[in-house]
């Protein structure tokens, strides 16, 4: 138990199993590792461990994911969440997006592609050189990471983040889903495109009348100054 070099990962599940199966190989790949079966419980020991990143599954008894992941978004907490669940529903994926998600996991899964798809977040959270991009009256420091919408600074999560800093970086370039979900999110389509349409429509919702994103259909998105 305890942190290691990449720092602590909160594993929120109650199969045990599969609990003691995603800690053994987060742990071979560097991170510490604390497991907490009940959701109300979890929520207190995200607040108190601070970890790097929570693997949560949605269908928790008493407070499932989704309340949990709610709570932390509503209380200005946004620890990177990596969504795991038993059930393949679109609208429980897509909910799990819109409150503040990072990336989501169906079970079963393969261990590695967890440690994977937590590596890849916690990637996108670091930071890239530092550098300023900005498209008509959107702007973001990339290193601070920090987004401004017109003269109002916004909450984004890491994916948001980062999906909107890649569109920023290729102004006027029709980027495909497929080419957003390589580059952002670091897995092949198969994972789903939708996904990549649901974190366009949480930026267009908090980018407001300055967002840049124009949809070329058919195809997918681009950052255009107007």
């Amino acid at each position: 138990m305890g942190s290691a070099g990449r720092g602590l990962v909160l594993v929120v599940e109650d199969e045990t199993a599969i609990a003691e199966l995603a800690a053994l190989y987060l742990r071979r790949d560097g991170f510490g590792v604390e497991v907490e079966p009940d959701g109300a419980k979890a929520l207190a020991a995200i607040r108190r461990l601070r970890p790097v990143a929570v693997v949560l599954d949605i269908g928790l008894s008493g407070m499932d994911g989704i309340e949990i992941c709610r709570a932390l978004r509503a209380a200005g907490d946004w620890t990177p969440v990596l969504f795991v669940t038993a059930r393949d529903d679109e609208l429980d994926r897509l909910l799990g997006l819109e409150i503040g998600a990072d990336d989501y996991l169906t079970k079963p899964f393969s261990p590695r592609e967890l440690a994977a798809r937590v590596r890849t977040v916690l990637r996108r959270a670091s930071g890239s050189p530092s550098t300023t991009l900005a498209c008509g009256g959107v702007r973001i420091d990339v290193p601070g990471r920090r987004a401004w919408a017109g003269e109002a600074e916004i909450t984004l999560t890491s994916t948001e983040f980062d999906l909107l800093a890649y569109l920023l970086r290729h102004p006027g370039q029709v980027l495909s889903r497929d080419q957003l979900l390589s580059a952002v999110w670091g897995y092949a389509a198969a994972a789903g495109t939708r996904t990549v349409d649901v974190h366009v429509a949480q930026l267009r919702a908090k980018l407001g009348d300055d967002s840049p994103i124009r949809t070329v259909r058919g195809i997918g998105y681009a950052a255009d100054a107007g």
